[in-house]
């Protein structure tokens, strides 16, 4: 399984469904707070092509984009294979 990134802040509820339904589905993930570490928003924005908002979502080096857009990969049926690789 490839290795899942989020960044994400405390108060976001889009975070908290995007961490649920990863959890849900077994897959671990490496959260970043970007409001603990302002540094790692500067790493988010770059990694993201200049997203700002959280969260921002990665699979391997994959840019998903935020919880909306994993949620339709999920829909789709297309979420699980790329988490596979």
């Amino acid at each position: 399984m490839k290795q899942v990134t989020l960044y994400t802040s405390p108060i976001c509820g889009y975070c908290f469904a995007a961490k649920k339904l990863l959890s849900n589905k077994g897959v671990s993930f490496e959260e970043i707070d970007v409001v603990r570490n302002p540094e790692m928003r500067r790493e988010m924005e770059t990694r993201s092509n200049g997203g700002r908002t959280v969260p921002q979502i990665f699979i391997g080096e994959t840019h998903v984009g935020g919880f909306d857009d994993m949620n339709a990969l999920e829909r789709q049926g297309k979420l699980d294979p790329l988490l596979a690789g």
